[in-house]
């Protein structure tokens, strides 16, 4: 499902909301999500998962094309985990 699904599936189960309402909703929901996650900080949804941000040191690589070593510099990724409820409706079992 990808962002503008979201929307259009949320649109339609509130009909009382218009459809840019819903869209204003869902960018902050995500803007803020990300927002806190640049600031270093653990976004946690009960039951669904939490978003936090891991750090990888500085390395030395390799080209794969070249065979050459290439120096990689420290940086930070975004990271998630699922919560215990997703894990279990995604392998069948009711929580």
């Amino acid at each position: 499902m990808i962002r503008s699904e979201l929307i259009q599936k949320l649109a339609d189960e509130n009909p009382h909301l218009y459809q840019r309402d819903v869209e204003r909703i869902v960018n902050a929901i995500f803007e803020e999500i990300i927002e806190a996650m640049a600031n270093g900080n653990r976004v946690e949804l009960r039951g669904f998962g939490a978003f936090s941000v891991k750090k990888r040191d500085a390395r030395v690589g390799r080209n794969p094309r070249t065979g050459e070593s290439v120096e990689v510099e420290e940086k930070h990724v975004p990271f998630f985990k699922a919560g215990k409820l997703l894990r279990d409706r995604l392998n069948g079992q009711d929580a």
